[in-house]
């Protein structure tokens, strides 16, 4: 089956929440780790699973992490400037969504790690799966466990 393109701007999505944290390494180490995690996002057995119940657009992975097009399921990576920007899209029935990664340079040889948080949940059921997703802080949750796992990695570098 073909994958359609996410075809929306990522500005165009509402602004839901972002999150950081700071990592003692260098820029590059950060971003090596976070295409390391973003590329294992999703990757469970049950991930494509879920992705086609929920209907998300991409459903599976292909190309390589960090690469304009390469997939993982449920995001497609939209935006990769190295190592600075990294935005990844999706969408399912319930929602159309981006995550967006950014890295900045901070005294003392630092380097903070940003996602930032986009999506419109359409509907009554869009509005049900955001009070389940958001509502209940799981979002929170998995986007700071992200950005733990790499802050982690990229501090073992």
């Amino acid at each position: 089956m073909p994958q359609r393109l996410i075809d929306i701007p990522i500005e165009s999505l509402p602004f839901v929440d972002e999150h950081s944290t700071t990592i003692a390494a260098t820029q590059e180490a950060v971003w090596e780790a976070l295409l390391d995690v973003t590329g294992a996002i999703s990757s469970g057995p049950g991930s494509s699973r879920l992705a086609r119940a929920l209907g998300c657009v991409p459903i599976e992975r292909r190309g390589e992490a960090g690469q304009i097009g390469s997939t993982v399921p449920g995001f497609v990576v939209t935006r990769a400037v190295r190592p600075a920007v990294l935005a990844l899209m999706g969408e399912h029935r319930f929602s159309r969504y981006a995550l967006i990664f950014t890295t900045t340079e901070v005294p003392a040889g630092a380097v903070r790690l940003s996602a930032e948080t986009r999506a419109e949940f359409p509907g009554r059921s869009g509005g049900a799966y955001r009070a389940l997703v958001i509502g209940t802080r799981g979002h929170v949750l998995a986007t700071n466990s992200i950005l733990r796992a790499v802050r982690h990695r990229a501090e073992r570098r």
